[in-house]
């Protein structure tokens, strides 16, 4: 059995778009869809009451966080593969679940496969590529799909990151347990953002906040401190350099919060560490990237 899981919270007419393009793969006898409501105050939960597609929905009253939804479904799914997918993303392939099932039977190493994304209001014109399945460093939380088995070999997503990051933490924990990611191209996604328009959003502050303190955290968890040490210190720098010094200032709020949300997370960064040896560091290092933005032609 496959599971599609989605998180959501406020995003009534995304989500409905969502539900309507994945409608034939919920309708499915091999399929359960878990759409779980982190204490939406827009009409999200009453609109998921009236849904009759077979969707299994749960609740917050009050929101505990996208992270604690997903651990939840992630840890009360039946299924031998589950889907992450956000509340504004549908597929743009067909046979997904054929494709996931031959990939994981390839790939018995695979603990998460990554989805092709493009990111855009509308739909691509050209889906077609010439990418390959490969292994990859990480995944993006948008669009991947779990074998469970997996999941069960390493902790639950830190809540404490709030958003962002959670994927690289999951990442290196399978990579200490022996398993791979890998991306899997033939299966493409439209996540439904419009990059620029996030830029400009009133949350921009706090979602490079929680970015930069994510990417911190992961660091002073996995990697060497010395080298966890030199990277915050290039970290800032870059985002200095980059926003600071370019005159974006709200950015400059943003990086001191991020230091200061590192500081009062230290004690518990140093008592949960699982550094990676100099060889597992070299060889991770030598991994590609994440894939995460796909364009038409590439």
């Amino acid at each position: 059995m496959i599971s599609i899981l989605i998180s959501t919270k406020n995003r009534k007419i995304d989500l409905e778009i969502t539900l309507s393009k994945i409608s034939n793969l919920i309708s499915r006898d091999d399929v359960e869809c878990v759409v779980f409501d982190d204490g939406s105050d827009d009409d999200t939960f009453e609109f998921l009451q009236k849904q009759k597609q077979g969707i299994t929905v749960l609740r917050n009253e009050r929101s505990k966080g996208y992270l604690y939804c997903r651990n939840k479904m992630l840890n009360e799914t039946n299924a031998d593969y589950a889907i992450s997918l956000d509340d504004d993303a549908h597929f743009l392939t067909d046979n997904v679940f054929e494709n996931i099932c031959d990939h994981f039977k390839e790939y018995p190493d695979c603990g998460v496969a990554a989805f092709r994304l493009f990111w855009g209001l509308n739909e691509p014109k050209e889906t077609v590529t010439k990418e390959i399945t490969t292994e990859v460093s990480s995944f993006v939380g948008c669009g991947h799909v779990w074998r469970m088995k997996a999941w069960h070999t390493i902790p639950n997503y830190p809540e404490w990151f709030v958003f962002y990051g959670e994927e690289n933490f999951a990442s290196l924990q399978l990579f200490k347990n022996n398993w791979k990611i890998y991306y899997l191209p033939r299966i493409l996604v439209n996540h439904r953002v419009d990059l620029n328009i996030r830029k400009s959003n009133p949350d921009y502050g706090v979602r490079l906040r929680r970015s930069l303190g994510a990417g911190w955290n992961v660091f002073f968890l996995f990697y060497p401190l010395k080298k966890a040490i030199r990277l915050v210190f290039y970290s800032v720098w870059i985002q200095v350099k980059t926003k600071v010094l370019k005159g974006n200032y709200k950015a400059a709020i943003s990086i001191l919060k991020a230091l200061l949300d590192l500081v009062l997370n230290f004690r518990k960064l140093l008592k949960q560490r699982n550094t990676l040896t100099k060889e597992e560091f070299n060889t991770y290092s030598k991994l590609e990237n994440a894939k995460i933005y796909w364009k038409p032609n590439e």
